[in-house]
């Protein structure tokens, strides 16, 4: 019988994943502890002048290219990423010029500070209503102007789903993957049969993530060694070798 794994993340990043850990032979359930809502009447500001996009996830991604007809000149606009999971959804939206940090907003700011110059113009920064880390203000402090675009808000799920509470109770999750602290933290607070994750491994994104869910008592906890969806896959398929 193939490792069954709980997928947290919002459906469409859950069922891009759950295409993957099909690839590795892991069967995939997806209960999204958090939920992507566009903000109603949100818009974007004028892109003339504006030399670069800058985006922290895929949700962005999608919020963005909402707005955008196909044609429209800001796909030619140079656009970096945090990771190669928002470069792939952003070469996927139509974007021409993707880059990726492959790592964290640190990374962002870094490779952005290396590749544009403050005379060039604006960078956008197309996020949700809650952002994590200061990307403006590391940016600032190199002398660029940047303006936040919020698209998006993210709903925390109330409840776990019942086929999900039935697996957990059943015994029946191999693995939990987890991709940011906010849904780390979610699932944390619905949880109520804590004593059915003592044979369930969870795969974290970065030791920020993990710390979300050490207090609970896990068979294995496992940290990518880069926060990037392949290293995070790296750890399940070592995951699935030990338990074979």
């Amino acid at each position: 019988m193939s490792p069954l794994a709980l997928l947290t993340r919002p459906r469409p990043d859950s069922e891009h994943l759950a295409a993957l850990l099909r690839a590795l032979g892991v069967d995939s359930l997806i209960d999204p502890v958090i939920n992507i809502i566009p903000l109603e009447g949100a818009s974007l500001p004028p892109l003339e002048e504006v030399q670069a996009l800058l985006l922290t996830s895929a949700n962005g991604v999608r919020a963005l290219a909402a707005l955008l007809a196909p044609e429209d000149k800001a796909h030619d606009k140079p656009l970096f990423t945090v990771g190669a999971a928002t470069a792939e959804a952003a070469r996927g939206a139509g974007f021409k010029h993707v880059e990726t940090a492959g790592g964290d907003v640190e990374t962002l700011a870094k490779l952005a500070i290396e590749r544009l110059d403050p005379a060039n113009g604006r960078l956008l920064h197309i996020a949700g209503s809650r952002v994590a880390g200061d990307l403006s203000g590391k940016l600032g402090a190199r002398g660029f102007t940047i303006e936040r675009a919020c698209l998006y808000r993210a709903e925390a799920s109330t409840a776990l789903s019942g086929e999900t509470r039935t697996a957990l109770e059943d015994g029946k999750i191999d693995m939990v993957l987890f991709f940011s602290p906010r849904s780390a933290r979610g699932f944390v607070k619905l949880i109520d049969v804590a004593d059915s994750l003592a044979q369930i491994t969870v795969v974290c994104l970065s030791p920020a993530v993990a710390e979300e869910v050490a207090g609970l008592t896990w068979r294995r906890i496992r940290t990518a060694i880069v926060p990037e969806q392949a290293a995070l896959l790296d750890e399940v398929a070592r995951e699935i070798e030990i338990a074979e």
